[in-house]
């Protein structure tokens, strides 16, 4: 049944034609297959070659509309910052214990935010979170002495991007059941981002290809203006 939705979905796009953003915002509403209510993904294909360090692009910022996604958060501190996270909300605090807890296979969590006093201990743990991306980066504003805006910024919606080995950026954007303006804008913003942090060394186009698309509905290509 989900290939014949699919194969209906995919009669609704031109493989051929770039879309502008509005309508390949509507398109993806519109090709979600899913009974359930999926994610609108973006994915951007960069004229980077993330093998030199001056071209990988790495960061973090919060949508204006968020992600529709709670993102359940484990703070690794120590002393009177413990008591700041879990004023600002943080679903889980600790010390080593809880770095005891994820070596024994607890991964209770989606983001790690941590303090750079306690980045030794977590060093530890690099080949454990290291390959699942959850290890605090300061670039992404994971390892910070200020721990509350950080829960935050987390908890209001922040995304993190990072280019991959063929210079692609991945990237939740919100749920189906936002309306086509919200995920407009939250579509807007990360594009002007992306814009931002351009490398310097890259030369001539920047943005090769765009691709929008929801958790099981077919990929849309959008003009990359």
């Amino acid at each position: 049944m989900a290939g014949k939705k699919y194969a209906e979905a995919l009669k609704q796009i031109d493989k051929t034609k770039s879309y502008s953003a509005v309508e390949a915002v509507a398109l993806a509403k519109s090709t979600n297959i899913a009974k359930f209510d999926a994610s609108v993904e973006v994915s951007f294909n960069l004229n980077v070659d993330p093998r030199h360090a001056d071209q990988q692009i790495r960061g973090a910022m919060v949508l204006p509309h968020g992600t529709g996604r709670t993102q359940k958060v484990l703070v690794i501190t120590k002393g009177a910052k413990e008591q700041e996270a879990k004023d600002a909300g943080a679903d889980f605090v600790g010390g080593k214990e809880m770095l005891d807890e994820i070596r024994g296979g607890w991964f209770g969590f989606d983001v790690i935010v941590a303090t750079p006093d306690m980045m030794g201990e977590l060093g530890k743990l690099g080949k454990i979170l290291g390959p699942k991306g959850l290890m605090p980066n300061p670039k992404t504003g994971t390892v910070t002495m200020n721990i509350a805006n950080a829960v935050n910024e987390i908890k209001k919606g922040k995304v993190t991007y990072r280019t991959d080995k063929e210079g692609n950026i991945n990237c939740l954007i919100g749920k189906c059941s936002f309306t086509e303006e919200q995920l407009l804008e939250n579509y807007k913003a990360l594009y002007a981002q992306l814009v931002k942090v351009r490398p310097a060394a890259v030369k001539g186009t920047y943005m090769k290809s765009i691709t929008l698309s929801t958790t099981m509905g077919p990929g849309i290509k959008v003009a990359t203006e």
